[in-house]
């Protein structure tokens, strides 16, 4: 869309949320006669579409929308609460074939304790992923 408020972008994603989106953004392109334009992409589930397909003729200025159906694949997760110095920390752990390929201590908490510290936030992580790597 190369017509729309940003405003009305941020309005258009809370209620895209609403109605059951499991993504909403925005992506800024090159449309006809060199105008920057924004595609907004939506990510749901396919009961979902008839609601968010009637969303986006009633509060864009959008005159047609493109769908089609996607795959995805994604790894085993779960989350592991590890004991650091600086509290417990829970930390996302993915896993293929049985064996973890990705870890990711979980931000917010790690902020919160690096305030309560006073020390880096990188600091609180490295802290968590030791943790883990150790078995805590």
């Amino acid at each position: 869309m190369d017509n729309i408020s940003p405003q009305i972008l941020g309005h258009v994603m809370e209620r895209a949320f609403a109605l059951g989106a499991l993504d909403c953004y925005f992506t800024s392109v090159q449309m006809k006669k060199n105008r920057p334009g924004v595609l907004l992409s939506i990510l749901c589930r396919p009961e979902d579409r008839p609601a968010l397909r009637d969303l986006l003729f009633a509060e864009t200025t959008t005159l047609g929308i493109r769908a089609y159906e996607v795959e995805r694949r994604a790894l085993q997760r779960q989350i592991v609460v590890v004991e650091t110095q600086y509290g417990p920390i829970d930390v996302k752990v993915a896993q293929l074939n049985g064996h973890i390929v990705k870890a990711m201590p979980e931000f917010e908490q790690c902020r919160q304790a690096a305030r309560a510290a006073d020390v880096p936030l990188r600091v609180v992580e490295e802290a968590a992923m030791a943790a883990l790597r150790s078995g805590s």
